[in-house]
């Protein structure tokens, strides 16, 4: 991968990246030729994949708004941002408050690019973008030691990104140490693509995806279990894991009926 002169990695336009194509899904032009196919594909291997990435995104934020309004969080880690669109985590917990902070993290440079341009902190606020992985563990949080101060509460962001960790890759450890470095009253944002619902549509839309995909951001759908692991040691927010339009829907809100993808928050008490 080569570098634009101010030193920026130039995306790698030769297979799908998860950014990119859930851009696509949600009708961006911030993606590539390879992106748009895989996109097209997945969905119509399982059209529910487009109305689920809609909801996800209407459930982010109600969760931040939730967590800014209701619990009094002013920290954000945000991690698998995704290309900035309309209501971001910053945009929807500064409305709330305007002083709050959020430190985006993801691992596509055409995510920095966008980034640099569009996310714009509140004055009284504060708002930065570092590019890594969520498996790089150490690297995160010593940004985030620097932009946040994790002596006090922090919602930690794993939206719609832990299917891209592999378990191989030990994603529940990943949490566990993400989690271990929070101060008490912190809390865990979670969506995750479900293997137990539409599970033929689901896998052959991620058997699509993962073909088009690098290895390192090919996707694993799991169970409500297995969802439900990834908030070990917190306290689980009403209504718990459940279907994404079913977590605290907004009032007269139509209910696009079932969709593939968990979701919970979880409060972390200790």
């Amino acid at each position: 991968m080569g570098e634009e002169p101010d030193g920026t990695p130039v995306p790698d336009t030769s297979q799908a990246h998860p950014a990119r194509v859930y851009n696509a899904w949600l009708g961006g032009k911030d993606n590539y030729l390879v992106d748009q196919e895989a996109a097209e594909l997945a969905a119509t291997a399982n059209p529910g994949i487009v109305p689920a990435v809609r909801a996800n995104r209407a459930f982010l934020g109600r969760a931040v708004r939730t967590l800014a309004v209701d619990a009094g969080i002013r920290q954000f880690l945000d991690i698998g941002t995704g290309i900035p669109t309309a209501d971001n985590t910053h945009e929807v917990a500064q409305r709330a408050a305007p002083e709050s902070r959020v430190l985006y993290v993801d691992n596509d440079p055409i995510v920095l690019a966008h980034a640099r341009a569009l996310l714009v902190s509140h004055p009284r606020g504060a708002t930065r973008y570092i590019q890594a992985d969520l498996r790089d563990v150490p690297t995160i949080l010593a940004a985030a030691g620097t932009d946040l101060d994790l002596t006090r509460p922090v919602a930690l962001l794993l939206v719609a990104v832990l299917q891209y960790v592999r378990d191989a890759d030990d994603p529940y450890g990943i949490v566990r140490r993400l989690l271990d470095a929070l101060a008490p009253g912190s809390h865990l944002v979670i969506s995750h693509p479900a293997s137990d619902i539409a599970g033929d549509e689901v896998a052959a839309s991620m058997r699509v995806y993962n073909e088009r995909a690098a290895e390192h951001a090919s996707a694993t759908p799991r169970t409500h279990d297995g969802v439900a692991r990834f908030f070990t040691g917190t306290e689980l927010l009403a209504p718990g894991v459940v279907q994404l339009p079913d977590w605290r829907p907004e009032p007269e809100t139509p209910s696009p009926g079932p969709l593939p993808m968990w979701c919970g928050v979880g409060h972390l008490a200790r």
